[in-house]
């Protein structure tokens, strides 16, 4: 008989309209994995037995006495929060030691929906420090590992959400993407992750981010599972600067999820847009092997230029270390944080107002030119990143925090283009190395395309399954 963890997000929430699967089962059977493996793997910064019981038994009293109908749609499902938000009553420590017993007041916006729709919070998932990194070590709990390999990295900044996923601690997770932090971990952890369009999910009702780059979005083992997620937490706020465009009335990504696309225009490249960059031969050979499969599964792919210098990358990291700079910190504290954090920190501080306006101007700039080259294009292929999964300690071991900032760009150089752009972009778990580590490849959609995302990744699913390769801590 299978686990409970061997069913997805969408087959346990079938199983518990049926009345086949309780949630109060199911619920107790991660807390007893979290338990027992998070710390292997990094996955959790805080756990919350008491509230997620709560929330299971809820949900099933509302499964024994509610028509399946009307039901909401994550109902049961366990579904854990990145530390970098908010959950009322929970600690909140945005991955650094100063704020380590900071205690949450309000929910994030989708919090909000997550709880609406029935989901249970079983705890909060690791997160480097403010979100800031690529990797997800920090002072607050063990560095996030992928289970492929505990001695690389998870990746990060949703470092412990894929770790908590792909090792079985939970079905789906939240997480979030400021320039990579989705597909970065989902990638090096073998799963599916989605970020969506600029301001498809709000940011309401703390958090500001005046330039759009992060956005929340989903981890999952299946592009279903991630579209369920997605569907549930999609929220657009009549605040928000950023509206996404909306589907059409009474349409759903979990639909789109389940239908193959018609035939689309491809466009693909892996030059990496930092000079200077090598990608990895089994990366290579992953994104070329997909590019054939999409031709072999009826679509027109072409190899592309891409219209990058290089010169993006500098003025993001002038918009980066502005947004590291924001974040509240007591000056007294201000020596207990990281190294990386204190470097971007005194980088943002010394940036004069009209320098940072210039350097949002230009990637405008950059973001309008790169559109209009993907604009004949339903979708763009490339490496998620340009090397598979690194050693742990691979980035904090360079000698000063620059260096540590280059080895990130390096690691990458892809990440940040949709985030700039306000794309959706996925990565999928297609391949592995000769030595079993996940390789990710990925697919950047038109604005508002995720539809398209999503029925294209389903389809390459389909024809190269995924669900079935696991890591070894999965048998624990």
């Amino acid at each position: 008989m299978s686990e409970i963890h061997d069913l997805t997000a969408v087959r346990q929430a079938a199983l518990f309209r049926s009345r086949e699967l309780s949630p109060v089962e199911v619920t107790d059977h991660y807390l007893d994995r979290i338990e027992r493996l998070g710390d292997a793997v990094g996955a959790f910064v805080t756990v919350t037995p008491e509230l997620a019981r709560r929330q299971a038994r809820d949900a099933e009293r509302r499964l024994l006495s509610e028509e399946p109908e009307r039901l909401p749609p994550l109902l049961g499902l366990c579904v854990p929060v990145k530390d970098l938000d908010m959950v009322a009553g929970v600690r909140c420590t945005l991955g650094s030691a100063v704020f380590a017993d900071r205690v949450a007041d309000a929910d994030e916006g989708y919090v909000v929906e997550l709880r609406r729709a029935g989901a249970v919070l079983p705890g909060k998932t690791n997160t480097p420090e403010f979100g800031l990194s690529c990797h997800t070590e920090n002072e607050v709990a063990p560095p996030a590992r992928t289970p492929w390999d505990t001695a690389c990295s998870a990746g990060g900044s949703s470092g412990g959400a894929a770790a908590a996923v792909a090792a079985g601690l939970a079905p789906l997770a939240q997480g979030s993407d400021g320039g990579g932090s989705i597909r970065i971990p989902a990638a090096a952890c073998g799963l599916y992750g989605i970020k969506p369009t600029r301001g498809r999910v709000t940011t309401a009702p703390l958090r500001t981010d005046l330039f759009g780059l992060s956005v929340t979005g989903p981890l999952a083992r299946t592009v279903a599972d991630a579209a369920l997620l997605l569907d549930a937490i999609t929220l657009g706020d009549a605040g928000d600067p950023y509206p996404a465009p909306p589907l059409p009335r009474g349409e759903t990504f979990l639909a789109h999820a389940g239908r193959p696309p018609a035939r689309l225009r491809l466009a693909c490249f892996a030059s990496p847009p930092l000079p200077g960059v090598q990608v990895h031969p089994d990366v290579l050979a992953a994104y070329r092997d997909t590019a054939l499969l999409l031709e072999k599964l009826g679509h027109d792919v072409t190899e592309i230029e891409p219209p990058f210098d290089g010169s993006h990358m500098r003025h993001f990291a002038t918009v980066w270390a502005a947004t590291a700079a924001a974040v509240p910190v007591p000056a007294a504290d201000e020596h207990r944080l990281q190294p990386l954090t204190r470097w971007l920190r005194e980088r943002g501080r010394a940036t004069p107002a009209p320098d940072y306006l210039e350097a949002a101007a230009q990637l405008r700039r950059f973001a309008r030119l790169a559109l209009t080259v993907f604009a004949p294009y339903d979708a763009v292929l490339t490496p998620t990143l340009a090397v598979p999964p690194v050693p742990l300690g691979h980035f904090t071991a360079a000698a000063d925090p620059a260096e540590e900032f280059a080895r990130m760009n390096a690691f990458t150089p892809f990440g940040n283009i949709a985030n700039i752009t306000g794309q959706p972009a996925a990565t999928l778990p297609l391949h592995t190395t000769a030595d079993g580590l996940p390789v990710g490849v990925m697919l950047t959609g038109r604005i508002g395309g995720e539809a398209t995302l999503l029925s294209l990744s389903a389809q390459l699913e389909e024809a190269r399954p995924w669900l079935d390769r696991r890591p070894e801590i999965w048998h624990r």
